[in-house]
C-alpha cells in the first residue's frame, strides 16, 4: 500500500473537498480543480481529511491510489497556494514577451513564434526569464513544457 495513502490528506480551512458523481471536486481561494476518479478507486472525506483506498485488492487497485492521493495533495495545495515555473532563455536574438493572453517568442527563426497562454495561467515575462503561474498543477507544468519544447536547447 502507498505511504501517501496511508494517513489521510489534512484539508485546510477555507478549502472544500468533494466527491460526487464519481469526480472529486476541491474548492479555495484561488479557484476550483474537479478530477475524475478511476473505478478502482475510492476518496471519502471524512472529519479528519481525505482518505484514498483501494476498492479491491488488485495490484491495479493498490499501485492507483497512490497516483490519486498525490493528485488530491496537489489539487489541494494549488487552491491555496498555487504552483509556479520558472523558464530561462540565453543567447543572441533569443526573447519572449507577453501580450494580452499571447506569448511572443523570438527563438531564433526566421519567423515570430505566437502562443496563446490558458485560462487560469498567468505569464510574466522578464527579461531573460518566463514565470509562469497558476492554482492548476498539470496545466503549468503542461504550458512551461510546451513553451520549451518550441526551441530545444
Amino acid at each position: 500500500m502507498s505511504r501517501l495513502a496511508k494517513r489521510p490528506i489534512a484539508v485546510p480551512p477555507k478549502t472544500e473537498v468533494s466527491v460526487s458523481g464519481g469526480s472529486v471536486m476541491v474548492k479555495g481561494p484561488k479557484g476550483t480543480l474537479q478530477k475524475p476518479i478511476h473505478r478502482m478507486v475510492l476518496i471519502e472525506v471524512g472529519a479528519d481529511g481525505v482518505q484514498v483506498s483501494p476498492k479491491g485488492d488488485s495490484l491495479e487497485s493498490r499501485a492507483l491510489i497512490g497516483t490519486y492521493a498525490s493528485h488530491v495533495k496537489n489539487m489541494i495545495s494549488g487552491v491555496n497556494q498555487g504552483f509556479q515555473k520558472k523558464l530561462l532563455i540565453e543567447g543572441v536574438g533569443y526573447k519572449w514577451d507577453v501580450q494580452g493572453k499571447t506569448l511572443n517568442l523570438a527563438l531564433g527563426f526566421s519567423h515570430p513564434v505566437k502562443m496563446a497562454i490558458p485560462e487560469g495561467l498567468t505569464v510574466a515575462a522578464d527579461k531573460g526569464a518566463l514565470t509562469i503561474a497558476g492554482f492548476d498543477k498539470e496545466l503549468v507544468g503542461q504550458f512551461a513544457a510546451d513553451v520549451r519544447a518550441m526551441k530545444q536547447p
